[in-house]
């Protein structure tokens, strides 16, 4: 390949880049040092869902990559999210102004270029920075996250996992950083002993460096973060009326102060749309592709269960239709299992200043096919604006690694005006949705008795109990069982229970002492109704208690309850997903 002449380069990177179809155009190659705009280098778009990676040493571009990218994206109807790091990406709703050296540059690529704007939605992590707020509920957020945010140790996070699920258990919605406080609080009282020792793997210490852990995020000001509206992922895929994706900006403007709250609620936002979305497969273009800048603040000390996580999420949410591209400066940042998802690669140039960054350098070059190129020269020689590409073309092999020189952003390269900012932030349709926070009853007020707390949508037969709401260690009869029983098995199967009604009988009044009742809360008798009338069953029988009763015989009463126990989870529509994370919302 050393021996190949010019004209031969050029044509193996014009036969690699002859795609068929719609494509994100990239630039022009650059090939013995000659600029050649009739070599284009391009991504297709049907490929954007297999991941990618954008690279390099800082001041070499990235951002403006991915800028030109996502205007390409939009303008081809597929919405873009963007972690807007240092707030520059907000130029993308500002038309850029022509200049004589752009032009030159931009006839130098064959790129026909005009300065325009595009739909851009502004969002800020809790309200901090100039867009609709962004929070989500501590159960939707999940113990795995939440333990990264915290710092907290393997034996930690297990602690916080059984923590949640005691409070998914025993009804006690976890929405501020005050309803898992108190949670931990209440185990760790007098109150709650016996529940903690019923959950076995959590000792009352490691509940009480979790609940100083929570205590110091709160005195960090990050309970702003967590709390209701919860922003629905679903607003990330929209289009603009004129039919192009909208490109939507969340910023922290404190991020130095916060990088492990960032990078991991952008997790957070990826774990939600991963058990939301349907199975897609092969789409010609992406349902939407995430931008995860400052990557490697994801795997900086992370524990086994986070990045086996996210390993998991990458590689499972390309059959769904989104495409993720970590922007990072070397791929030695992004951990091998992950990297080894990312089809698409842009490096930029690296710098060699240092043992460490030979090092690094040669691992770079070691993950591209082979190529005309010296690649070690390449990536230390390139300008800026100039990047090493090789992508998947649309039968799935790699194209040829192609030295780019990329096109220009047709919006501005920088940040808009503050005013125009918040004149569409003001504009937003999300903002009435999202911008007043709300402090429904949840756990703190369940536990504290700080205010009555409302029971819900009762259960087929039996209307609320007023003021009455369940609680760890609460009495129930076996009419009280049956009930959820009948309620959990329509839910499951969606059609009329088979099981028969029981006979009303009233729940005990609670003695004194009786922890059937909020620890601090007054106490209140609890009464019940009777049963609405038997609704006929189908045919076909009594799937899950058919399966429990045959079951049960052969090896005994207790598997009944495990099964009715398994149900009572489903029912609660609290299933974890790969994350420990949850949602609320029914979509």
């Amino acid at each position: 390949m050393a021996n190949k002449t010019t004209a031969e380069k050029l044509a193996t990177i014009q036969k690699g880049y002859a795609l068929e179809g719609a494509t994100i155009e990239l630039g022009a190659a650059i090939i013995d040092g000659e600029l050649h705009k009739e070599a284009q280098v391009r991504l297709p778009l049907a490929m954007m869902n297999r991941h990618g990676l954008v690279a390099g040493a800082t001041g070499t571009g990235k951002t403006v990559t991915l800028h030109m990218m996502a205007e390409q994206l939009s303008t081809a109807g597929v919405p873009v999210f963007l972690a807007d790091i240092k707030g520059d990406l907000s130029g993308l709703a500002t038309a850029a102004a022509g200049s004589e050296k752009l032009a030159a540059r931009t006839e130098s690529i064959g790129q026909e270029w005009a300065g325009k704007t595009f739909p851009v939605e502004f969002l800020a992590l809790g309200g901090d920075g100039n867009g609709v707020p962004v929070r989500a509920t501590v159960t939707s957020f999940g113990p795995i996250l939440l333990s990264r945010v915290m710092e907290l140790n393997d034996t930690q996070e297990s602690s916080l996992q059984l923590v949640f699920h005691f409070a998914d258990k025993n009804n006690l919605e976890l929405i501020d950083l005050k309803d898992l406080r108190s949670v931990i609080q209440f185990l760790t009282s007098a109150e709650g002993k016996d529940e903690l020792a019923e959950l076995g793997g959590l000792s009352k210490a490691t509940a009480g460096v979790i609940l100083r852990e929570l205590v110091n995020l709160e005195a960090q000001g990050l309970e702003r973060f967590f709390g209701e509206p919860e922003f629905d992922t679903a607003e990330l895929l929209r289009t603009a009326p004129d039919g192009r994706g909208v490109i939507t900006c969340l910023e922290l403007p404190t991020l130095q102060t916060k990088p492990m709250l960032f990078s991991t609620f952008l997790m957070w936002l990826l774990a939600d749309l991963f058990e939301d979305l349907p199975e897609a497969g092969d789409l010609d273009k992406p349902k939407l592709v995430f931008f995860l800048d400052e990557a490697h603040l994801l795997f900086n000390d992370a524990s086994k269960a986070f990045l086996d996580a996210i390993t998991t999420t990458v590689r499972l949410i390309r059959s769904k239709g989104v495409g993720i591209f970590f922007v990072t400066q070397t791929p030695k940042d992004v951990p091998a299992d992950v990297l080894g998802q990312l089809a698409n690669r842009v490096q930029h140039a690296l710098r060699a200043f240092t043992p460490e960054d030979a090092k690094a350098l040669k691992a770079t070059v070691s993950t591209f096919p082979v190529s005309d190129y010296d690649l070690e020269e390449t990536l230390t020689s390139a300008g800026i604006g100039e990047a090493v590409i090789t992508v998947m073309n649309e039968k799935g092999a790699p194209t040829p690694v192609a030295h780019t020189r990329l096109r220009a952003p047709e919006s501005v390269m920088g940040p808009s005006s503050d005013e125009l900012v918040k004149s569409t932030v003001a504009g937003s349709a999300l903002l009435a949705k999202y911008g007043t926070s709300v402090d429904n009853v949840s756990a703190y007020e369940k536990l504290t008795g700080k205010a009555a707390a409302p029971t819900g949508a009762a259960a087929p037969g039996e209307p609320p109990v007023p003021g009455g709401f369940p609680v760890p260690g609460a009495p129930r009869s076996q009419a009280d069982v049956d009930a959820e029983a009948r309620r959990i098995e329509e839910e499951i199967l969606g059609r009329p229970s088979s099981r028969p009604a029981s006979s009303p009988v009233p729940s005990p009044a609670p003695e004194s002492g009786d922890s059937g009742r909020s620890p601090s809360a007054p106490h209140a008798p609890r009464t019940r109704a009777p049963r609405a009338p038997e609704r006929p069953a189908p045919a076909g029988g009594d799937l899950v208690g058919d399966l429990a009763g045959a079951l049960g015989g052969a090896l005994g009463g207790g598997l009944k309850s495990m099964v009715r126990s398994m149900g009572t989870q489903l029912g609660r529509e609290l299933l974890r997903g790969v994350f420990g994370t949850s949602s609320r919302r029914r979509r």
